[in-house]
């Protein structure tokens, strides 16, 4: 048997970083995010034998490990820990003994894009093996389980919309509290509003790629350090997602290049890192030739950028942003988030 899954990459559309801790701990968070047909895809196979194959095609890196009883998973040496990290608490918390397979996962954007991409992975990983030793996990069990093996296990920096996003998936109008309590709310867009955005959201890869976990480590201790100017600006970012889910939800779609420019001003202010001379380059640009909005994706400093085009300026930013060495990149809205099957 071979027991598959796949978990959607994410487009944050507001809101991003107040779903980190401790802003979210003390002030509450709230995000707007939305999956695209971009996905994180995972097979296991058991195999014979005590030896684990660990298999990144899209790393191009492939591990063979003996399986030695009561021992875990070295994380130490940063190769594929994520695969690892999943392995370990699997083990840990549900099977209580070694597992022999060969887990390989394929990602459908680089790592450090913006999309989600690490989260995503660790929750298609999740899954196959829900899917393999048929674990009583729910939704929010998977999307939480996700969460601690990055945050805790792992010792990765960042938030919990991804986990939540890739789990769910759809539109999704997330609520972050204390004692990592997550409230996930789907929402309900008509058809022609999930077109219209389709049409008038321009996604650009500028070819770079960075460490979120550095720029959110900064913004961490900014919050920590009662820095007025950072928290301010995330209180501003956190006003964002409910502007953003009122213009979604009553099909005002000209209002979101205005949020989305509102979420990106103030969250440049957050921590060092997040822009630099070629994102503002290429955002000054983009909005000259008839972008009214748009912001870096993820933490910032690289990566993915999503910017709104009404009309069909879509068009004329495209050419204008081929000088920066950067590519388009089609997608389309997805409203199913992780979903497991075995052959």
């Amino acid at each position: 048997m071979i027991y598959r899954s796949k978990a959607p990459l994410r487009l944050g559309l507001a809101g991003g970083g107040t779903d980190v801790s401790p802003y979210c701990d003390t002030y509450g968070g709230a995000i707007l995010n939305a999956t695209i047909n971009m996905y994180a895809q995972v097979a296991i196979e058991p195999i014979e034998g005590n030896t684990l194959i660990l298999n990144s095609i899209d790393r191009n890196k492939t591990l063979e490990i003996p399986l030695m009883n009561g021992q875990e998973l070295d994380t130490s040496d940063g190769e594929l820990i994520l695969l690892k990290g999943v392995y370990n608490r699997i083990v840990k918390d549900f099977a209580h003994k070694h597992l022999p397979c060969k887990i390989t996962t394929f990602v459908e954007a680089p790592l450090g894009s913006g999309l989600g991409t690490s989260s995503t992975l660790v929750v298609a990983i999740i899954g196959a093996f829900v899917e393999w030793l048929k674990l009583p996990l729910g939704e929010y069990d998977i999307a939480h389980l996700a969460y601690e093996i990055e945050r805790q296990d792992l010792k990765m920096a960042g938030g919990a919309q991804d986990q939540y996003a890739a789990t769910f998936g759809g539109f999704n109008f997330m609520e972050f509290y204390e004692n990592q309590k997550v409230i996930v709310n789907p929402l309900r867009i008509k058809s022609n509003i999930i077109n219209e955005l389709e049409c008038n959201l321009l996604l650009y890869y500028t070819e770079t790629s960075r460490l979120s976990s550095s720029i959110i480590e900064t913004q961490q201790s900014n919050i920590q350090n009662k820095e007025g100017k950072s928290i301010e600006a995330t209180h501003k970012v956190k006003e964002q997602a409910f502007m953003m889910k009122e213009a979604i939800l009553r099909g005002e779609i000209l209002k979101i290049g205005q949020i989305l420019d509102f979420g990106w001003q103030n969250k440049k202010q957050m921590a060092k890192n997040i822009s630099n001379p070629l994102i503002d380059q290429i955002y000054d640009n983009a909005l000259r030739a008839g972008a009214t909005g748009g912001k870096i994706s993820g933490a910032g400093g690289g990566g993915f950028m999503t910017f709104f085009c009404p009309g069909t300026t879509r068009f004329q930013v495209t050419d204008v942003l081929l000088q920066f060495g950067g590519r388009t990149q089609p997608f389309q809205f997805s409203s199913v988030g992780l979903t497991t099957w075995s052959i």
